[in-house]
């Protein structure tokens, strides 16, 4: 299965490329206008994969935070069980 959604990828990246290419070989814009329209819109796209490497890289660490405070309380709570379970047993030998 992943090979047909591999290749359905490939597929879809080689249509975008050939599709780009006419696009511009037809485009009513001289070279130098298609040039930097193209450099343009390349500096968008820089700009918009690094703002969302920002947002994903701010939400690792708002999880990464939110597990390691689980992990605190999770650890507390297991504590205050063997302590418990300390306690309930120093008693009960004491009894018998």
């Amino acid at each position: 299965m992943s090979d047909s959604v591999g290749s359905r990828v490939s597929f879809f990246v080689v249509g975008l490329g050939i599709g780009a290419i006419i696009g511009i070989l037809f485009a009513p814009k001289s070279g130098e206008e298609t040039r930097d329209y193209l450099s343009a819109k390349a500096d968008e796209g820089r700009d918009y994969a690094q703002q969302k490497a920002r947002e994903l890289r701010e939400r690792a660490e708002d999880l990464l935070e939110r597990s390691k405070e689980i992990m605190a309380r999770q650890k507390d709570a297991v504590s205050s069980a063997v302590e418990a379970g300390k306690e309930t047993y120093k008693r009960e030998a004491n009894l018998s």
